[in-house]
């Protein structure tokens, strides 16, 4: 008889280093969580040196709300990357050529290309304040999931770009 290999988990256990226990029968499956890079504590409004809380007042004010989100607490870290992002958040995500819902569709598509969970929720739920319905949630999925697949087989058979498309 040989030794069980310790380094492998169990019925039931975790693998060393999963934040996911075994998925139950009849459980739906569940995206893994993130495990890349240190995790840096959110700097609140109260704890934030002026500069940031500059920044932190202006978000509120912009986005008439109360509150700030994570992501940029955690930006605040450094104050000058805080800044430079919101800069370009009014800019780009402001007044323009396309609607707020396009934008946040659009952000929302290139989000979940990205595997990016967090800008997912932020602009799924700015995207749903817009007025984005399930039917249209549904179909962004349905074309993100067709252009990523027919991008990497475009990538992978490299054809010659049409002369009508150029």
């Amino acid at each position: 008889m040989h030794a069980r290999d310790k380094s492998r988990p169990q019925n039931g256990q975790r693998a060393a280093g999963s934040r996911h226990g075994a998925r139950r029968r009849g459980e739906p499956p569940r995206a893994p969580e993130p495990t890349g890079g240190a995790t840096l504590v959110p700097i609140e409004y109260a704890d934030a040196s002026a500069e940031v809380r500059s920044v932190y007042d202006d978000i509120m004010a912009t986005r008439k709300t109360d509150w700030v989100n994570n992501f940029w607490k955690v930006l605040a870290h450094h104050p000058p990357t805080l800044g430079r992002m919101w800069s370009n958040v009014k800019q780009v995500m402001g007044p323009g050529a396309l609607d707020p819902l396009t934008k946040e569709l659009i952000y929302l598509a290139v989000s979940i290309s990205n595997g990016c969970r967090y800008c997912i929720a932020s602009h799924g739920a700015a995207a749903r304040q817009k007025g984005m319905t399930a039917e249209q949630h549904a179909e962004l999925a349905a074309i993100v999931g067709l252009a990523n697949e027919s991008n990497r087989l475009v990538f992978a058979l490299d054809p010659v770009v049409d002369e009508r498309f150029r």
